[in-house]
């Protein structure tokens, strides 16, 4: 399952478990102080049958002044429940039978239990259901992700034969031509689509089951020097101690490749990208142009120069999720870009 669909599944179950479990609180808490009227009222008829013939187990008897309290009325307060009833030929007393705090207690005790006990089969059924359900609202979303997927898919797949008609077409033009600029534009933009092929494909596959460990600073000097051929006159520089990640290397691979070669791209004339790891800390900076608005980048679509189509570093902020690394950026325009990758 991936990252949308669990989120999308536990955000739907926690949206019905609590909509429901406060519902049926509320309901358990009416039912509740309905079993206490209902036991209040039990005791007080049985206090009324007890001033009768006085068979009194469960209640205490004693006589007070009948002019300080309202004959049959139940009171309820610290000492328990109470009730005063008239004597016959009496003018002065009336009869107090009372039902001690302690049973008093005991007996809401019983009934709250009771109703726990049906509560917590209540929120089973809850549970069961709130499983159920958000399994249910997940379906429309995982079909609507294949198909996005399978679409992405084809089109990728329908990228190879005009890209593969490019590239072989520039060849023969730099045989019969020899180098040029607009030849070397074109070249250019044939692998800024084929990264973005790349890309791509990467965050269409599962990546979290996919690790492995390596060195990083074998990695890394691996992509600068790959990467640095495509950038005449920009000087990459590496600081790193002998360290082993374990990773996704193919996508961890996206994500380096894609900042590094946006470190070159936007770069000054004879400008700088220094690498450097310290404190589980990847810090790629670099001296080019600089980001007006540094929140923004991960953002799909979002771009600030002409080149690109804004989408390269909205893939490598989804790559760094998956593979759960905290990726923050810090830059000033005019002055270079810095991208801090915080792997485990």
């Amino acid at each position: 399952m991936k990252k949308v669909e669990l989120e999308s599944l536990i955000k739907s179950f926690l949206l019905f478990f609590i909509s429901q479990t406060l519902l049926v609180g509320a309901l358990f808490f009416l039912e509740y102080h309905k079993e206490i009227k209902a036991l209040d009222d039990r005791l007080f008829n049985e206090m009324r049958v007890c001033s009768y013939n006085l068979k009194c187990n469960e209640f205490g008897i004693d006589f007070v002044p009948k002019e300080k309290f309202e004959l049959y009325r139940l009171y309820k307060d610290n000492d328990g429940l109470s009730s005063y009833f008239n004597i016959g030929g009496s003018q002065k007393n009336a009869l107090k039978i009372y039902y001690t705090k302690k049973k008093y207690t005991h007996k809401l005790d019983e009934v709250r239990k009771s109703l726990e006990v049906d509560f917590l089969l209540v929120l089973l059924v809850v549970i069961l259901f709130s499983v159920v359900f958000s399994f249910y609202t997940l379906s429309p979303l995982r079909n609507a992700l294949k198909m996005t997927e399978e679409f992405i898919k084809d089109i990728l797949h329908d990228f190879n034969t005009p890209l593969s008609t490019l590239r072989l077409n520039l060849s023969m033009l730099k045989s019969e031509l020899g180098e040029s600029t607009k030849i070397n534009r074109i070249e250019n933009a044939v692998q800024n689509i084929l990264n973005l092929q790349s890309n791509l494909r990467s965050y269409l596959t599962n990546h979290e089951l996919q690790k492995e460990e390596f060195d990083l600073n074998e990695f890394i000097e691996e992509r600068v020097a790959l990467i640095e051929k495509n950038y005449n006159g920009i000087k990459y520089s590496t600081d790193l101690p002998s360290h082993r990640v374990k990773l996704n290397r193919d996508s961890f691979t996206r994500v380096v490749d894609n900042i590094l070669s946006n470190a070159g791209k936007y770069n000054k004339k004879d400008g700088k990208v220094n690498i450097s790891y310290k404190a589980n800390k990847l810090t790629i900076q670099d001296t080019g142009k600089g980001i007006k608005n540094p929140k923004k980048v991960f953002e799909r679509f979002y771009k600030e120069q002409e080149r690109g189509i804004g989408i390269g570093l909205h893939i490598v902020k989804k790559l760094c999720d998956e593979m759960g690394i905290k990726i923050s950026l810090s830059s000033e325009v005019g002055v270079g870009s810095s991208f801090v990758l915080e792997l485990k």
